[in-house]
């Protein structure tokens, strides 16, 4: 949560969990369906952002959702869906994707 409150991203989300709380870590596949289910949406119609490639996107991508790797000077490259340099990127990409039939 100290990181959502550092980049001031709390507002711009209904529904957040945090590992710690919910008494998981990535890359358990039960966090992300815990997310989905409070979301009440399908893995398919769900985007997870995140910078490490394994228990981030590649856990995300294992239980359907589509995978976007935030670059991380950590990792050279991930198994992903897209890949983002910054965040300020994400708005055009759920454009795109919207515009396009999750599949």
């Amino acid at each position: 949560m100290d990181n959502i409150n550092s980049l001031r991203m709390k507002t711009y989300f209904a529904t957040i969990l945090v590992s710690e709380w919910e008494k998981m870590r990535k890359p358990d596949p039960r966090l992300f369906l815990r997310a989905l289910d409070r979301l009440n949406v399908a893995p398919h119609e769900s985007i997870f952002i995140g910078d490490h490639p394994e228990n981030d996107v590649k856990a995300a991508k294992e239980v359907g959702m589509i995978g976007i790797w935030k670059k991380s000077i950590y990792w050279k490259s991930a198994d992903t869906d897209l890949v983002i340099d910054e965040l300020d990127e994400i708005p055009a990409i759920i454009e795109k994707l919207n515009s396009k039939s999750f599949a």
